[in-house]
């Protein structure tokens, strides 16, 4: 069973920044894509970003672009999530999530809070 463990989130000021990490258990990483969903009190689960296999491609929300970074290192099983210059609207609970781009076979982690205060 992969396993996915996020660690970074934490209590940060608006307009601060933090760097999410999520590693994955195994040897499967380097042949799944990957994102970070977010989830807000009250809201659904969205997407935040995402990033392919090899970390050629990358997708964001509009909400986040230009102020969020996704990026890989397959060589230590691991995603990451740059945020800055975050918002009150930013806090939530995120996941990060790995599915393999030919079966759909996904897997998630458990999650890891964020909060930006004013």
């Amino acid at each position: 069973q992969v396993q996915l463990v996020e660690s970074g989130g934490g209590l940060v000021q608006t307009g601060g920044s933090l760097r999410l990490s999520c590693a994955a258990s195994g040897n499967i990483f380097a042949s799944y894509g990957a994102g970070w969903y977010r989830q807000a009190p009250g809201k659904q689960r969205e997407l935040v970003a995402a990033i392919t296999t090899s970390g050629a491609e990358t997708r964001y929300a509009d909400s986040v672009k230009g102020r969020f970074t996704i990026s890989r290192d397959n060589a230590k099983n691991t995603v990451y999530l740059h945020m800055n210059n975050l918002e009150a609207e930013d806090t939530g609970v995120y996941y990060c999530s790995i599915e393999n781009p030919r079966s759909g076979v996904a897997y998630w982690g458990q999650g890891t809070q964020v909060t930006v205060s004013a």
